[in-house]
């Protein structure tokens, strides 16, 4: 770093030796002008410079001219800020604020697991919680067998459906999986899903008993024969004529990727693209979105290979969150929750489940399993590989479901 206009602040702020030999008073007002490369390493830190390109001889001119002709209370004001900083920020200080930083980044990591991810360019060390580890089945299935009161969510693609699925329909192993637990009547089961209303109860209308949060939690409903409930009231939806020419813009230079039309979203889909490509454009897309629908009441969230905008105020927590108050109410504070999903959407469930550990919403000493798909950083305490093991466990727990019901 340069530290030329440093030592041409100290020099100009003096002391009173040098001020007795210039003849100067002590409490005459220091003054000082800085006109600095922009390039400069100390460029940052003089707030009160005036910072030119130097390669360009009318902006440096013009430069010069404004020092010379500013106002005598004016750099007086700039010296006075530039000293205070200088003098506070030598290099005892700076020492002392890289150890502070080196220890602070360092304090976690070790009571932390690091583990290498990716190939290439993708590769990247990610640090767990020691306390993170894979969820076994014993463990949950003993919990299951001790309790009586039981809050069960699960996402549905990437959990019960693999990502790269073609035919996203439920398996009847999967439904005969979900009717098991359903049909206990100490049990409240949830598919919280970002996809349409419509779609979901078509899919899962054979779960008579089975609860559907659809499009993020917007639209829910506890069983079959009920009508669906809203978490807000549906609104105008004309932020969507501003996002469609631009999702489509995209869509048109991404091959394989897809706009899905919902009744209070939109969210444009790269799955089937190039994955290095999709993503780069799907990074583009968010920021063009956030910027063209500052002022709607919506949000603009990525996902699982997918860019998104929904309504503000809407999330899976939410859903977890009434799903436990109603619970409560009808006397039946669970103590056992079970919570899976695999994306950033499902780390709001994550963290409603845990908060309410010492809530009321929850019994005392609840089991509660917040459950991650793949060993990444979650708010989730387990993790399990991926969806073959998700509906194992599931069909480990209908088992067990089977057995406790009375026939």
């Amino acid at each position: 770093m340069n530290l030329i206009p440093y030592e041409y602040i100290i020099s100009r702020q003096a002391n009173e030796k040098l001020d007795k030999v210039l003849g100067l008073e002590t409490s005459t007002p220091k003054k000082s002008m800085l006109v600095v490369s922009e390039f400069i390493g100390c460029s940052p830190s003089l707030s009160g410079a005036i910072r030119v390109n130097p390669w360009n001889i009318d902006a440096v001119a013009e430069a010069m001219d404004s020092a010379l002709v500013m106002a005598e209370p004016e750099k007086q004001l700039r010296h006075e800020k530039h000293y205070k900083y200088v003098s506070t920020h030598d290099v005892a200080y700076w020492a002392r604020s890289f150890l502070h930083d080196l220890e602070r980044t360092c304090k976690d990591h070790v009571r932390r697991r690091c583990w290498g991810i990716g190939f290439g360019l993708s590769f990247r060390v990610v640090a767990l919680d020691p306390n993170f580890r894979k969820l076994a089945m014993e463990h949950i299935v003993s919990a299951y067998r001790r309790t009586t009161t039981r809050a069960i969510l699960l996402d549905y693609d990437g959990t019960l459906m693999p990502q790269n699925s073609i035919d996203k329909k439920p398996s009847s192993k999967t439904l005969d999986i979900l009717n098991s637990l359903c049909r206990d009547k100490n049990n409240m089961v949830f598919i919280v899903s970002a996809r349409r209303r419509d779609t979901l109860a078509e899919w899962f209308s054979s779960c008579d008993k089975l609860g559907i949060a659809a499009e993020h939690g917007y639209f829910t409903r506890m069983k079959r024969d009920e009508e669906w409930d809203t978490c807000v009231p549906i609104g105008e939806c004309n932020w969507k004529q501003i996002a469609e020419p631009v999702m489509q813009l995209y869509t048109e230079t991404t091959d394989g990727s897809i706009i899905e039309f919902k009744e209070t979203a939109m969210a444009w889909c790269y799955e089937d693209a190039d994955p290095d490509f999709g993503s780069c454009q799907a990074k583009e897309l968010l920021d063009h979105l956030e910027s063209v629908l500052a002022n709607e009441p919506v949000t603009v969230k990525s996902g699982s290979n997918c860019v998104e905008v929904q309504p503000q105020g809407i999330s899976k927590g939410l859903v977890a969150k009434r799903l436990l108050s109603s619970m409560q109410e009808e006397g039946m504070s669970p103590d056992f929750v079970l919570c899976i999903g695999d994306d950033r959407s499902d780390e709001d469930m994550f963290e409603v489940i845990t908060s309410s550990i010492a809530g009321p919403s929850i019994a005392p000493r609840a089991e509660v399993f917040a459950c991650t798909v793949g060993r990444k950083p979650s708010k989730a305490k387990y993790y399990l590989d991926d969806t073959v093991e998700i509906v194992r466990l599931m069909q480990g727990l209908a088992s067990v479901a089977q057995q406790m019901t009375p026939v």
